[in-house]
């Protein structure tokens, strides 16, 4: 693997990435500020993106009508700002995630758990922290990094600026690489040394290493990493879940027990239970979940599309 292009080389200087440094060296300044203003900022910012992002907030609203059909449309239309507002709250999380110092954080997080990491770790053979594309997603990740380093498996960003700058946060944040998710060497390497790897597996990837399986009650293309990977290493899957508390009052992280008889030899079983797993946790805070992703885009066979294009 390749090292990463340089922040300050002349290519991250030309004009194409200037609105992207000012967009970072934004939210950067603004993670020096107290917490219950960076959240009424982000609470300004989600509502003001959700009124320009039409295309994502159709996408957003899609989602919703499919997964919770059981509303009306309007506590649909209610979730749905609600929703945005989330994402601009993001925004200042990722930047308090990968800039605050701890002596300001701590206070914040109540981390419940922790001693199923601990055991799980105990084995030797590793550790899947698994979770879901949470609007909390950084910070939530951080707040693990108090009780153990961990790599974080990801797909590379598309804006190389962006991509070369989240790697050496979360670096410098988790104490360890992160992981591109085809780097299976590198994944069972970090395995066998019994170390914790971050993994999501809730995002549309195609059908290549992927089943359908119910995800709100609807045939979802589901990646089987997580099963395989368990299988290749004897590393033990724990799910942690961070959620934003209501009035302003930090976050919770629940970090639950590893999960019993996994993988179990049927790869479709396991997946579905892995998105049993998720939506539980999701239907507890749905307006923190990543809604303006295209999950359910690859149909099965004979299917049209919920999206336009």
């Amino acid at each position: 693997m390749t090292d990463p292009t340089p922040l300050l080389s002349r290519h991250f200087l030309t004009p194409r990435y200037w609105p992207l440094w000012l967009g970072l060296g934004t939210i950067k300044v603004m993670a020096a500020l107290p917490f219950r203003w960076q959240l009424a900022l982000g609470k300004q910012v989600g509502r003001w993106i959700g009124r320009i992002a039409r295309r994502r907030r159709q996408i957003a609203r899609i989602n919703l009508e499919r997964c919770f059909p059981e509303w009306s449309p309007i506590q649909r239309e209610i979730l749905l700002d609600a929703h945005f507002v989330s994402l601009g709250i993001g925004l200042f999380e990722t930047a308090m995630a990968w800039w605050a110092p701890d002596e300001k954080l701590r206070g914040l997080a109540q981390v419940k758990g922790a001693e199923h990491l601990e055991h799980a770790l105990a084995r030797g053979k590793g550790v899947i922290l698994l979770t879901g594309h949470f609007t909390t997603l950084e910070l939530g990740a951080r707040f693990i990094t108090w009780q153990q380093p961990f790599h974080a498996m990801y797909r590379p960003h598309k804006n190389l600026l962006y991509e070369a700058i989240m790697r050496r946060e979360r670096e410098r944040r988790s104490r360890l690489p992160p992981l591109p998710h085809e780097d299976l060497r590198g994944l069972l390497r970090a395995f066998k040394r019994g170390r914790a790897v971050w993994y999501a597996p809730d995002q549309n990837h195609g059908r290549r290493n992927s089943v359908f399986v119910p995800f709100f009650g609807i045939p979802t293309c589901t990646i089987t990493a997580t099963s395989r990977l368990a299988a290749l290493s004897g590393a033990a899957v724990v799910p942690y879940f961070p959620r934003r508390l209501p009035d302003m009052a930090g976050y919770e992280v629940v970090i639950l027990p590893a999960l019993q008889n996994f993988p179990s030899g049927d790869v479709v079983a396991d997946t579905t239970r892995i998105n049993a797993l998720l939506e539980k946790h999701i239907r507890q805070a749905p307006e923190q979940y990543l809604w303006v992703h295209r999950r359910f885009k690859t149909c099965p066979p004979g299917e049209s599309s919920f999206y336009s294009n």
